[in-house]
């Protein structure tokens, strides 16, 4: 028997009962309730803590269950005044919000940052949470900055340019930026950005009080004279960039570029955020080395999450620097809330130290790979003016440039009406976009939808 359809029909039972009986009346047991239904004890006893959650129902310990007296009732409070104390809204709210919100029953997601369930290794992670949640130490208190093999092995994966002591865990990629823009700069300070670039760095800009500056990307990632001249007009003292598989347009940047952002920073005696998001997601060849891993005067501040390439559940990053940044940058995170859930931790060092990390990898590579290219067919064959002019080697997004003229957040918005979820490109620019565009994403849909989701886009179109 289906338990699922057990306990709605003890649910739905119970709330009958309810609204018929008087607060404080019992109602039926475990053991009635488990025979009416043909239902096991866990199931009628699941059915009944959902009622106690919601308030219908209460559970008195060794005398039963029991309607629970309704809410007081209380008129409507005035909350106008919080208009005035609290001021204008926080600018990129709306735009975070609608990037996280979930896609409705029947719309196919081509939006999202986040891998579909199917691909998420929940199996081994739940194995790797429980072995973790039964050893008492994972428990305790542990360093503020981290568990230090934890630490060591994202030191190892920024490619040997950083210690195990110069690493920090905090709870998700966003966390550590966050954490790591409040540390090296101050209220009215500039930050460099790649144009267009991931709409998180910017709302988190904006709300630590930034001043944004667009640096113009291409095809090979962000241009070095371009970053250079910003610099030098600015006066900015940090750049924040996504070398590999850029969020959202998927560039990489290129071998010959590395070496003269490099110089540009360093001739302006700045930092540089390097956001390696995506060192997991590389669907073809070998992805390059962390910018971190050729950086001997502490230039780049490295930021390694987990969450994009496992699940969004496992809320683990890293972020990294060295010499007095790095000391900033650990006081910070020791501020915003302590230090990251030990049994989270122990879960993650023993996932990504084991075999099942390799396997998800070459899965991830496959499927993603899969999704890609029935993605890329399916604007062939219904929308062959959307295709890319250039395909990213990684990453979860295509970045597809609009008709001229086109109102990007207007054929989002018709894409939702006809039943599949886009992102318009206009939020992921600090300044005036040059043209409309879509990120399209195929992550978060199965190969076989891709076909149905783009027919919908067409229509929409």
């Amino acid at each position: 028997m289906d338990q699922g359809n057990a306990a709605e029909r003890v649910v739905q039972d119970l709330l009958r009962v309810v609204a018929a009986a008087t607060p404080g009346a019992r109602l039926p047991s475990v053991r009635e309730l488990s025979a009416r239904h043909q239902a096991s004890p866990v199931t009628v006893t699941a059915a009944i803590r959902q009622l106690v959650a919601r308030g219908v129902v209460e559970a008195r310990t060794g005398r039963g269950t029991f309607v629970a007296a309704p809410p007081e009732h209380r008129s409507a409070p005035d909350l106008s005044w919080q208009t005035v104390a609290l001021g204008p809204r926080p600018a990129g709210e709306a735009e975070m919000q609608a990037l996280l919100a979930l896609p409705p029953p029947g719309a196919i997601p081509l939006s999202g940052g986040y891998l579909d369930a199917d691909l998420q290794p929940a199996a081994a992670l739940g194995a790797a949470l429980t072995r973790a949640a039964r050893q008492p130490a994972s428990w305790q208190r542990g360093p503020a900055e981290g568990r230090a093999d934890l630490r060591a092995w994202f030191a190892r994966e920024a490619g040997g340019g950083l210690r195990a002591d110069d690493m920090v865990i905090c709870p998700g990629g966003q966390a550590a930026l966050s954490s790591a823009l409040r540390a090296l700069t101050a209220p009215g300070d500039t930050l460099l950005v790649e144009s267009p670039t991931y709409l998180g760095a910017l709302a988190t800009a904006r709300a630590a009080g930034l001043r944004i500056v667009p640096v113009p990307a291409d095809s090979d990632g962000v241009r070095p004279d371009q970053l250079a001249a910003a610099f030098a007009r600015t006066g900015a003292r940090l750049f924040y960039c996504q070398p590999l598989h850029a969020n959202p347009h998927g560039a990489t940047l290129a071998p010959h570029r590395r070496v003269a952002v490099a110089e540009a920073v360093r001739d302006a005696g700045a930092f540089l955020i390097e956001d390696d998001y995506a060192r997991d997601l590389t669907v073809d060849g070998e992805p390059p080395p962390p910018l971190a891993a050729d950086d001997p005067d502490g230039h780049v501040v490295h930021l390694r999450s987990l969450t994009k390439s496992a699940a969004p559940g496992l809320r683990v990053a890293a972020i990294g620097a060295r010499g007095p940044a790095g000391a900033r940058l650990r006081a910070a995170r020791l501020l915003d809330d302590f230090f990251v859930a030990g049994p989270l931790q122990q879960a993650t060092l023993e996932f990504v130290t084991s075999p099942a990390w390799e396997r998800h990898r070459r899965a991830l590579r496959t499927a993603l790979r899969a999704r890609r290219e029935a993605l890329l067919a399916a604007l062939h064959k219904h929308l062959p003016d959307l295709l890319p002019r250039s395909v990213p080697r990684g990453g979860l997004h295509l970045w597809v440039r609009l008709a001229d003229g086109a109102d990007d957040v207007a054929v989002a918005a018709a894409a939702a009406a006809a039943g599949v979820i886009v992102f318009p490109g206009r939020p992921w620019y600090a300044a005036e976009p040059p043209a409309a565009h879509l990120r399209l994403t195929y992550a978060a849909a199965s190969p076989e939808q891709m076909d149905e989701a783009v027919r919908r886009l067409a229509r929409a179109l």
